[in-house]
């Protein structure tokens, strides 16, 4: 599998630099003989009438840029996964795709982001609002142009059961379930960014901090504390009722849920279903001991970027593109079509966009919010743990117990001892113990693992967290023992390694850099 080049990166970073105040309007000149003709590949979200849109988007900047032809194949991929199969292949990834803001620091770790030129993003600055800019940057740049900035969640409730009064208090809204059997939908198992509202609700944070390669360096969580024991007593209020019902799924409605907490790329799903009983609120209080707690929120953004380019001058028509089609008035066509809230400042002071009931409910909420910075990929898996810990506790020590074991897990992350075989079927960041068993000795590392039959796809060791500790694989011998040596040319690249199913140990050695695979 090949890599990109370095030198690759520089060209490009020197095409961005020359897309300054121009960037957005037609440019003078071109190929002789006509329009500057690009294939490229794009990937946006995959609901429904997305890759459409997008598609009339990119003829209309074609129609307008006389000099410039883009030939795009659209593509529908989750925003969530976009980064993980981005990073998995660079070089044969899309040129522009859409994300989610917490896959940011390990996109600019594998080398998958252009940094935007001085004009572009002075532009990108100028045009929308500020947490939006935030949500794009790493290291005081911008990676990635910010495309929407409702990438949060509220509240929709069926008004035939919960009335307008109910929906400030989380222990009444659970009763009114349970006393009309219908269910109260909230991630609060499944997904850290559900369960998150209760820890921040007590002041709690997660404050991740990364250097300027996206490598993450330290955190400042305070989960495990007295006001973290605070959320969990908080969350039980749901876990443990009969109502309770760990989704976030707008069709939940039409299976017995009355109220679901969710985003605004739901509303269509839920208005078809509720009708005129839809309603729509930020999250409720909780009360422990006396004292009420409003539920927090992340507030996060979805982001565009652009792959890194050979051809300085596709780079630059590429960053044309990506500036044009997270502009104000394609932002304004997504959130009429789509509903999707704008993250441009002007789209967003519309009558439409003021006044839409959803995103007057997410503003309501992101009163309450936590900017969703830069997280690490194993956090997610780490944290949503707790949900089950608050639904199976039986007292206050259990509980406190469930804060340890999350605490052990944040430290592990930073520690010497947390190399992973790297691969699709797990974390990129972490091991997953049940499909990976690692011991060190010394300078020499063993780890065992089963590559599931359906993903055979190998990849690289690494020290959780850094990317800086890389030990690349490039390929493997079918029934044979492979000796690599460490190839500090090729560190921090996509050194991919395709392994078929079954079980094998990888040993390496610190010292002399040497990875040895080994199929049992």
């Amino acid at each position: 599998m090949k890599k990109l080049l370095k030198s690759s990166l520089i060209l490009s970073l020197v095409a961005l630099l020359l897309c300054t105040a121009g960037c957005g309007k037609k440019e003078e000149g071109g190929n002789e003989g006509g329009a500057a003709s690009y294939d490229i590949t794009v990937w946006v979200s995959e609901s429904d009438g997305v890759t459409d849109l997008t598609k009339e988007q990119i003829e209309r900047f074609n129609a307008a840029n006389e000099d410039i032809q883009i030939n795009a194949t659209i593509e529908g991929i989750s925003e969530s996964e976009a980064a993980t199969q981005m990073i998995t292949d660079v070089e044969s990834g899309p040129d522009l795709y859409c994300f989610a803001q917490d896959q940011l620091a390990r996109l600019v770790q594998a080398g998958a982001l252009a940094v935007l030129g001085e004009g572009a993003s002075a532009t990108v600055k100028g045009a929308n609002d500020a947490g939006a800019v935030n949500a794009a940057t790493v290291d005081g740049k911008l990676y990635c142009y910010p495309l929407t900035s409702d990438n949060g969640y509220f509240m929709y409730y069926d008004k035939s059961v919960i009335t307008e009064d109910m929906v400030d208090d989380l222990a009444t809204l659970v009763k009114a379930c349970e006393d009309n059997n219908k269910f109260f939908s909230m991630e609060y198992k499944t997904s850290a960014w559900y369960n998150a509202a209760f820890f921040f609700a007590t002041g709690c944070v997660s404050d991740w901090k990364t250097d300027s390669e996206g490598k993450f360096t330290s955190v400042n969580d305070t989960f495990n504390s007295a006001n973290g024991l605070t959320a969990m007593k908080g969350m039980e209020i749901l876990a443990k009722s009969k109502a309770a019902n760990s989704s976030s799924d707008g069709s939940d409605f039409s299976k017995g849920s009355a109220v679901v907490v969710t985003g605004t790329w739901a509303l269509s799903t839920i208005k078809d279903i509720l009708g005129d009983n839809m309603g729509v609120a930020d999250l409720p209080s909780f009360t422990v001991d006396g004292q009420t707690y409003h539920l927090g929120s992340f507030s996060g953004n979805k982001l565009m970027g652009v792959k890194p380019q050979t051809d300085p001058e596709k780079a630059s028509a590429l960053q044309r593109l990506a500036l044009y089609l997270t502009g104000e008035e394609c932002q304004l066509e997504r959130f009429n079509k789509f509903g999707w809230g704008p993250s441009n400042v002007n789209a967003q002071a519309t009558d439409a966009v003021s006044s839409d009931p959803t995103l007057v409910a997410l503003a309501a909420q992101n009163a309450y919010a936590t900017p969703q910075g830069q997280i690490h990929g194993s956090w997610w898996d780490i944290a949503k743990v707790l949900g089950t810990v608050a639904e199976t506790a039986t007292s206050d020590a259990d509980l406190q117990a469930g804060l340890d074991n999350y605490k052990a897990a944040i430290d592990a992350l930073f520690s010497l001892n947390g190399y992973v075989f790297v691969g699709a079927w797990n974390d990129w960041n972490n091991a997953d113990t049940e499909k990976a068993v690692m011991t060190q000795d010394g300078e020499n590392i063993t780890i065992t693992l089963d590559v599931p039959q359906s993903d055979y796809m190998g990849g690289r060791i690494v020290a959780a967290g850094d990317w800086g500790t890389d030990m690349g694989c490039q390929q493997v011998v079918e029934g044979a023992d492979l000796i690599v040596a460490y190839d500090a040319a090729s560190n921090g690249d996509n050194n991919i390694i395709f392994l078929e199913p079954g079980n094998y140990t990888v040993s390496a050695n610190l010292s002399s850099k040497e990875i040895k695979i080994v199929k049992n």
